[in-house]
């Protein structure tokens, strides 16, 4: 099995990867990761990650603002007391208290001094401190970090209010040496690897992190350009619901376009991920999301990316071999060329998601699978014929008939019997399918709805009780994931190109001198707008998307 890198850059991105990494394995496990997020991003983990402990190191107590070296340390309390030594001005804070699960991990720790005293904190206790209390995507991390893994954008005490647009992103990669340093945490573990088969990158599309993201695109490329990447940009619900009046507004709409833009053109494949509500989605038909915590919404997202990434860590058996395990193994670079390198060459791409997934027993059960699985990428078109759509879809854990986890043929028979009645189907379709569930482990947040069972079942009365379960009430769930490269995306696009026209193009523009500030001229807002209408084209020839936007 061939290696994969993961970058994630951003806050959600964490908060969406900190899940990943909790369905991977178990607890020493050490990821290949570069994460990129604000100084004091991190909470209670030192910046040297948790592999080595024994690292000797400076105080972590005392810290020199702006160039702040462990983010233990709270921001908020970054300059507790300042004594002057020479031209260094000193800051000192206590470092940020483990919550219970983090503690629970510590005593589980081998290497623990046996005469310590041993307090188990109880389950119930920890799931609700979660519930309540994460602030930070290290705050419910079960895995170890490499020292090489985590990396903190120095140059101020920065949060999401002021690192608010792309300009300011670019600018935090080229400071100093952070962009190379940045490559150099990427190399190192590139060169880790036997056979790298690509590059998992997650990216908050909001922000300033989208620009850093872009800068971090431009150098791969150029150092590692027979590396595919696969790029989800990210949107937490919360970004849609900041803007406070017109020019907020505006901002808003404008620095999606312009960042959509960018990094589409950066990248072979790029997925949108991310609802204004997920929780008033029909993606949460059998959830119970609250908006508001950026801990649940990235654990549906965290789910459907681990679920669409299966083929890539499954053994390949031949063309004709079948395990009773699994089969349809793809690499990165496959999955790329399927839904991005066939005749029209689309790289919007939308991940559609079923959590739990419905069972196969009954005449009618691949139908309701399929109407069950919902987009997580915004402002797609439902029901949209187009006869030219690929999609790749990856099913493990689903039940089948007599309650048993379903075959690859099962699943198969099943899903093309549905298909030959269905109104709308891909022109091709890539199907992978294990029999292993999505587990469960204890920081997943508790957002089941009462209608699921313990192993993800589908109930046909509610449990009694909480309407809403964790992972002390479920332990596993069958999961359908789906990427489709199909015109569903257009209305995603000609909005973006749209209010790019609208705020940044048209003469007297009300977004143009932002988009100036953000460093950007007329002719490369010019080259974004045309990156987005070829795209609009690719999937409309018929679109008057490449009219001329004066």
């Amino acid at each position: 099995m061939r290696e994969i890198v993961t970058l994630q850059v951003g806050t959600y991105a964490n908060f969406i990867g900190s899940h990943f990494w909790n369905f991977q394995g178990i607890l020493t496990y050490t990821p290949r990761l570069v994460s990129v997020d604000f100084q004091g991003s991190l909470g209670s983990m030192s910046s040297r990650g948790t592999l080595y402990r024994n690292i000797p190191s400076g105080p972590s107590d005392v810290v020199t603002c702006p160039q702040i070296s462990d983010s233990s340390l709270d921001l908020k309390d970054c300059v507790v007391k300042n004594v002057k030594t020479g031209n260094v001005s000193i800051h000192a804070s206590e470092p940020r208290k483990k919550n219970l699960f983090l503690q629970s991990l510590d005593e589980d720790e081998p290497e623990r001094v046996h005469n310590e005293p041993q307090s188990k904190v109880p389950d119930k206790d920890i799931v609700e401190s979660l519930e309540n209390d994460v602030q930070f995507w290290t705050d419910y991390s079960k895995v170890h970090y490499h020292p090489q893994s985590l990396y903190e954008l120095n140059g101020q005490c920065m949060d999401s209010q002021e690192f608010n647009n792309y300009g300011i992103g670019r600018d935090a990669f080229s400071r100093g040496l952070q962009g190379e340093e940045i490559n150099e945490r990427l190399r190192f573990f590139i060169e880790e690897c036997d056979h790298i088969q690509g590059i998992q990158f997650m990216v908050d599309n909001t922000g300033g992190f989208s620009g850093v993201a872009a800068e971090f695109l431009e150098s791969i490329a150029d150092e590692f350009t027979n590396v595919p990447v696969l790029l989800y940009a990210v949107q937490a619900p919360e970004s849609y619901t900041n803007a406070r009046g017109q020019k907020q507004t505006i901002s808003l709409k404008l620095h999606d376009a312009v960042s959509f833009s960018r990094l589409s053109s950066l990248s072979k494949l790029i997925v949108p991920v991310g609802l204004p509500s997920l929780s008033r989605s029909d993606a949460s038909r059998f959830l119970c999301i609250k908006d508001e915590k950026l801990y649940h919404s990235s654990a549906v997202y965290a789910s459907a990316i681990h679920s669409i990434s299966l083929p890539f860590r499954m053994k390949r058996l031949g063309p004709t071999g079948e395990s009773c395990y699994g089969s349809g193994a793809m690499d990165v670079y496959e999955v790329i060329q399927m839904l991005a390198g066939q005749a029209r060459q689309n790289r919007v791409t939308i991940l559609d998601v079923a959590m739990p997934a419905p069972s196969l027993s009954g005449k009618q059960a691949a139908k309701f699978l399929l109407r069950n699985l919902q987009p997580l990428t915004p402002e797609t078109a439902e029901d949209m014929e187009d006869l030219q759509a690929v999609e790749s879809m990856s099913i493990h854990g689903v039940l089948g008939h007599g309650g048993h986890q379903a075959s690859f043929s099962e699943v198969k028979d099943s899903l093309e019997a549905a298909s030959e009645h269905a109104m709308t189907r891909p022109m091709f379709s890539h199907l992978s399918v294990t029999t292993c569930p999505l587990p469960i482990p204890l920081p997943f947040p508790s957002i089941f709805g009462n209608l699921v069972g313990e192993h993800g079942e589908l109930l046909s009365s509610p449990n009694r009780g909480s309407l809403s379960r964790g992972s002390l009430d479920v332990e596993s769930i069958p999961m359908a994931a789906r990427l489709r490269s199909s015109s569903a995306i257009l209305p995603f696009l000609e909005n973006r190109l749209a209010n790019l026209r609208k705020y940044g193009l048209e003469r007297g523009a009300l977004g143009s001198g932002l988009v100036r500030s953000w460093g950007f001229e007329k002719d490369e807002l010019d080259d974004m707008g045309e990156v987005l209408s070829k795209m609009i084209v690719t999937l409309d020839p018929r679109s008057q998307a490449s009219s001329d936007s004066d």
